[in-house]
């Protein structure tokens, strides 16, 4: 595998996970050359310059565009706002560089497709940051899965909670604003649905409902600016396989911190995961006498790779950054030529089309095929 530079656009708060997984991911499987991490950029040139001092990186520059004109740029890892994804993801495919881009794939469907068509044009490795589906409990719940210990899935819940937007005397910010997408429904709610992609396949059609806890919140020059985007969606979904499945997302929901809760029924048993609990999993199997049968915690250890790589005590538990380091390995393998576990944009435009559909069940006030 050849040394890979890598060039970062956005420095927030998942510019720096991904920094960090540049700078770990050698270190912790050990079985790769080093990332070369040549060039950060920023809004402005100070503060390019000061990211690139904090996060490793050899040059800064307060211009996106210079990292995809620079020919020494391998990978682009992009985790800019939204909105921005499908102008800088198309640019770098088309400069002949592999993308690391970060959820959702673009506000609007139309522009998914486009960076879809852009990526199979290059012959480049285009992935999507969804970090979620690289928990060891993920693939031990698709092993339960695959060896039918809960049977033929019936009926599937998912729930993603958090409250950063709770407050309603917060500030108004560009995640309220319609150019940033629909709202909770694609700003989050695409992780949950790359755990349904990943462990039970596609969603055949769909029927949402969208809301907003609060009409308006406040500027910084005191006034009050309407909130464009929905804070809460709730869907119901008929899977490819005949299961039916709910899908309730809350971005305004206090004490909810980062919670993915996922239940997934079965004929003979159910499983039930808490991303807030993210190092355990909850298995029920309706077999041998009633009077002893329960829910059993099952927690994740060495038993349980890439859990290994990090550390080799088990009750430790991973974290969200290590999830990103997984992501990062995967994409070098794929760009290595290996098979990986990674959701590209082939994978990933499955899920905004069905973002797109649940959107339109909204507006539309039906039933709509995915």
């Amino acid at each position: 595998m050849k040394t890979l530079n890598i060039g970062l656009i956005g420095t927030g708060y998942m510019g720096k996970c991904h920094a960090l997984a540049w700078n770990a991911v050698a270190s912790v499987f050990g079985d790769m050359p080093r990332p070369q991490l040549a060039m950060l950029a920023e809004t402005s040139q100070e503060l390019a310059e000061k990211k690139a001092r904090e996060l490793g990186f050899e040059r800064a520059t307060g211009d996106w565009r210079a990292i995809i004109s620079n020919p020494e740029i391998d990978v682009v890892s992009i985790t800019t706002p939204n909105a921005f994804h499908p102008e800088m993801a198309i640019a770098a495919l088309q400069a002949g560089k592999h993308v690391w881009c970060e959820k959702p794939m673009a506000t609007k469907l139309a522009d998914a497709e486009r960076m879809l068509m852009t990526a199979r044009a290059s012959g480049k490795v285009a992935a999507l940051g969804y970090n979620y589906i690289q928990n060891p409990v993920m693939r031990l719940i698709r092993r339960i899965l695959d060896e039918g210990q809960i049977g033929a899935v019936n009926h599937v819940r998912l729930e993603m909670d958090e409250d950063f937007m709770a407050n309603p005397d917060d500030l108004f910010y560009w995640k309220s604003e319609a150019s940033s997408g629909h709202g909770a429904l694609d700003d989050f709610g695409v992780h949950p649905l790359s755990l349904l992609w990943g462990l039970l396949g596609a969603v055949r059609r769909v029927c949402g409902h969208m809301a907003r806890p609060y009409v308006d919140r406040p500027t910084p020059s005191s006034g009050r600016r309407a909130v464009e985007t929905y804070d809460i969606a709730t869907v119901l979904m008929e899977l490819e396989n005949g299961a039916s499945g709910l899908l309730a997302l809350n971005r305004s929901a206090w004490g909810r911190k980062g919670r993915i809760f996922m239940q997934i029924f079965g004929s003979k048993g159910t499983i039930v995961f808490d991303q807030e609990r993210m190092n355990e999993v909850q298995l029920y199997t309706a077999d041998g006498a009633r009077e002893t049968q329960g829910f059993r915690t099952i927690l994740t250890g060495p038993q349980h790779p890439p859990y290994d790589r990090f550390i080799p005590a088990p009750g430790h538990g991973l974290g969200f950054n290590d999830l990103k380091v997984i992501e990062c390995r995967e994409l070098m393998r794929r760009i290595a030529g290996e098979q990986a576990h990674l959701i590209t944009f082939e994978d990933g435009i499955q899920i905004e089309r069905t973002v797109d559909a649940m959107a339109r069940s909204v507006y539309e006030g039906r039933w709509v095929e995915v």
